[in-house]
């Protein structure tokens, strides 16, 4: 417990497409073969993508961070939960996907390209639930946020240290699922 599993990312489950995706494929354009860490314990957090801290959590500010990084990259669940919202209602957040991991807290992840997840599912920590699009600065972008019953909390202080989770190439010796390529 509270150490770093070194496993692959589990499964896409096959489901609906989603609206914004009624036309495409649910495999994704642009898949990383670099590992997903996943740490252990049902409480622990991962990082939602790959990419460098463009903005940072302010309180007063930006009620989340911003992670830039490559159009179309695969963007995982940070944490096991059901998805509450898959759609592009909310203003400002483009294309977004809502998880609820508990009573307790929620994870946001805005400017997505294109959905893989429905409302309703259930995902676990590193599967792929959108593709990262565009942020308000036409660049690619993700903004992340994590809810604390209801109210915004610094990522930072529940995610990892960059670097600190040893991981290894996943699914070794075995075939990758289809949207792991």
């Amino acid at each position: 417990p509270g150490g770093a599993i070194l496993a692959p990312p589990p499964p896409v489950t096959a489901s609906k497409p989603s609206s914004s995706a009624a036309a495409t494929k649910r495999e994704p354009a642009a898949a990383s073969s670099e590992p997903i860490a996943i740490v252990s314990g049902s409480a622990s957090w991962e990082w939602p993508t790959r990419g460098k801290l463009a903005r940072g959590f302010a309180a007063s500010g930006s009620k989340g961070i911003d992670i830039a990084g490559d159009a179309g990259q695969l963007i995982v669940a940070a944490r096991g939960g059901k998805i509450v919202y898959s759609g592009a209602a909310l203003k400002g957040y483009g294309e977004l996907v809502i998880i609820k991991h508990d009573e307790q807290y929620l994870s946001a992840y805005g400017y997505n390209r294109r959905r893989l997840v429905e409302e309703g599912e259930t995902v676990g920590p590193g599967q792929p639930i959108a593709e990262l699009g565009l942020g308000p600065e036409n660049k690619p972008l993700l903004h992340f946020e994590i809810r604390d019953r209801g109210r915004p909390r610094d990522p930072a202080g529940l995610l990892p240290p960059r670097g600190a989770v040893q991981v290894r190439a996943p699914y070794v010796g075995a075939a990758r699922p289809r949207w792991w390529r």
